[in-house]
């Protein structure tokens, strides 16, 4: 009778956990929230040039949590309306950078280039326009709903 007390504990011990492992990744996860902080003071930006912002997003998948740099590009004409572009060039998904001297963004790969004010197609082989996110201010900290989309087609379409 003590052995079999025994091993019921030891098999709810040991078996709780086991299951859970395995039913664990089908369970409805929270919705995922995609606002993202990308800076905390608007007063630190300059008004007509484009920053750069780099941050750091964790993805779930089942038992592997990966962390991946994102990208995006924050422009203001008047230091109170933002706009802010995916850091990705529609046509491969290359990172692109601001020229001076153009006053638009260029992607190195193949040389498309866009407008800083509206992300339109300037030169080059980007089948659309730079992929504009939603940006939402708040206590002075600007906050981007970072979204990916799908590279190399004309219509914008979440990957």
């Amino acid at each position: 009778m003590v052995s079999g007390i025994g091993a019921a504990l030891s098999a709810l011990v040991i078996g709780a956990p086991v299951v859970r492992a395995f039913v664990s990744p089908t369970l409805a996860s929270p919705p995922k929230d995609d606002w993202v902080k990308v800076t905390d003071d608007t007063a630190l930006l300059d008004v007509g040039v484009p920053i750069r912002l780099n941050f750091v997003v964790s993805e779930q998948d089942a038992w592997i949590e990966s962390r991946m740099v994102k990208t995006v590009w924050l422009f203001s004409e008047d230091g109170e309306k933002f706009k802010a572009y995916n850091g990705r060039c529609t046509h491969l998904g290359c990172g692109y950078n601001f020229d001076k001297d153009a006053n638009n963004f260029v992607c190195p790969c193949h040389r498309g280039r866009f407008d800083i004010k509206t992300g339109a197609v300037l030169d080059g082989p980007p089948p659309r326009p730079l992929d504009e996110l939603e940006v939402q201010i708040r206590d002075s900290a600007v906050f981007v709903k970072y979204k990916e989309y799908r590279l190399g087609v004309p219509q914008r379409a979440e990957a």
